[in-house]
């Protein structure tokens, strides 16, 4: 395998409760699947796992090289983690048809979060 792609991103976990507190569920429900809303939601800081999650998704859109737009939607990107705790990632609709076109196999992501800050680095793994 080669690396397709690699993507990183920051954010502050204020931006993410700002938003939650203005937009409530329709912003959840556009930027995170159903799977990840349990997920954060049964977590003490939900914004912490809310703001690793959104940090993975503009990673991964790097890593592609596509952004979030025409070839990867927010929603596309799914972040999952194992009972290890290792997180992982399942692409969906326009992310899934472009990652099997460019031949991309596999991206490997790693979460963190702080106080006040997320972060998450995405590798893109192809032929």
């Amino acid at each position: 395998m080669r690396i397709y792609g690699i993507g990183i991103d920051v954010i502050e976990v204020e931006r993410i409760e700002e938003a939650v507190a203005e937009f409530g569920d329709r912003f959840l429900e556009r930027i995170f699947t159903a799977a990840e809303r349990e997920y954060c939601s049964r977590q003490k800081r939900p914004e912490l796992h809310y703001a690793a999650r959104w940090a993975a998704k503009e990673a991964v859109s790097k890593a592609l090289g596509t952004g979030i737009g025409a070839d990867l939607a927010w929603t596309d990107v799914e972040v999952l983690r194992a009972a290890s705790g290792e997180p992982s990632l399942l692409l969906h609709g326009l992310g899934k048809a472009f990652a099997e076109r460019e031949k991309v196999r596999e991206i490997k992501i790693s979460l963190t979060h702080a106080k006040s800050y997320a972060a998450a680095n995405a590798v893109a793994l192809g032929e």
